[in-house]
């Protein structure tokens, strides 16, 4: 067997990003929050953690009602790591559509879940899957609450 080089030792590989797959059904947005909460470090300022956790209800819940079939057994992945300053957030589905900004009237109960992305993130984007469906991506900078 061939001797596998090691990396330089002044190269620093970067952290794998921390995955999680659910069930495309609304009893998992709480744990989608509750897993984003237990994996930011102890010394996360309280509004970033809120601000990410807050983004991740959005985005699984967008993904859940608009991305899945509910006659199906599917589900959402989300993904979350850090990297050029920021938190980023990634939420897939399996939908075809393109979650698009509405504007919603004064007493409109729904809606507001992309304006609300838009207020928090400092850039975000929809991106294909190689496969099928989508990913929304989202980035909220890491000193945001400094």
């Amino acid at each position: 067997m061939p001797a596998v080089p090691l990396p330089s030792p002044t190269l620093t590989v970067p952290a794998v990003p921390t995955h999680w797959r659910f069930p495309a059904r609304l009893a998992s947005v709480p744990r989608a929050r509750q897993v984003v909460r237990d994996t930011l470090p102890r010394h996360c300022p309280a509004q970033l953690s809120y601000e990410l956790r807050l983004l991740t209800s959005e985005l699984v819940t967008n993904a859940i009602l608009h991305g899945t079939d509910p006659e199906e057994d599917e589900v959402i992945e989300l993904v979350l790591w850090t990297a050029d300053g920021h938190y980023w957030l990634a939420v897939s589905d399996p939908g075809p559509g393109h979650p698009t900004r509405g504007t919603p009237g004064p007493r409109a109960c729904g809606g507001r879940g992309l304006l609300l992305v838009d207020a928090l993130c400092d850039a975000w984007a929809v991106l294909p899957r190689p496969t099928r469906g989508k990913s929304v991506v989202a980035g909220i900078r890491l000193d945001k609450a400094a």
